[in-house]
């Protein structure tokens, strides 16, 4: 029996805060919970959350739009699909604010601060969002493995599409 402890193990997330009772709990996601990960699966695998942002390409307040996103899309799936998706929403729950949560709350007070506007405000966002990414992937990867489908974040060349795999 795989428990949520052995499963959040497994993808490296063993760092996140949860209730001890919980984790003993067995991880057991049912389609509803299935069909909640693979659509937040496809918005990660299309984002700067999966993907690499190079220093002479994009934009961090778009970037930052971009993470920032991840919370009305995983509340609006958590509505559509409800009681259906309980095992997807608590893991999205505990992603949102603990993961996310520091680096958007971070990121909008220091855009509003005008960080975007100096070079070293955008090489900080740039660093943090690079420490942010694997994190995210390891979530993509969690989210793969919730919706029973092939995991796709390594398909692409390096360089061309998500970072590498990075499961601490």
């Amino acid at each position: 029996m795989i428990n949520w402890r052995n499963w959040l193990d497994k993808w490296g997330m063993s760092e996140l805060k949860i209730n001890a009772y919980f984790l003993e709990m067995k991880w057991e996601p049912k389609d509803g919970d299935r069909d909640a990960a693979w659509e937040l699966y496809a918005e990660l695998l299309t984002r700067v959350t999966t993907q690499a942002l190079s220093t002479e390409h994009g934009d961090e307040k778009a970037a930052l739009d971009s993470v920032y996103s991840i919370f009305p899309t995983t509340r609006e799936i958590m509505k559509r699909r409800g009681r259906h998706a309980v095992e997807f929403t608590k893991i999205a729950v505990v992603v949102l604010n603990q993961i996310i949560r520091p680096f958007t709350a971070k990121w909008h007070k220091g855009a509003l601060a005008g960080a975007f506007t100096t070079p070293a405000g955008c090489e900080e966002f740039r660093a943090d969002l690079a420490r942010l990414q694997p994190k995210l992937i390891a979530y993509a990867h969690m989210l793969s493995d919730m919706a029973g489908v092939e995991d796709l974040t390594e398909l692409e060349e390096p360089g061309s599409g998500p970072l590498p795999r990075m499961i601490t």
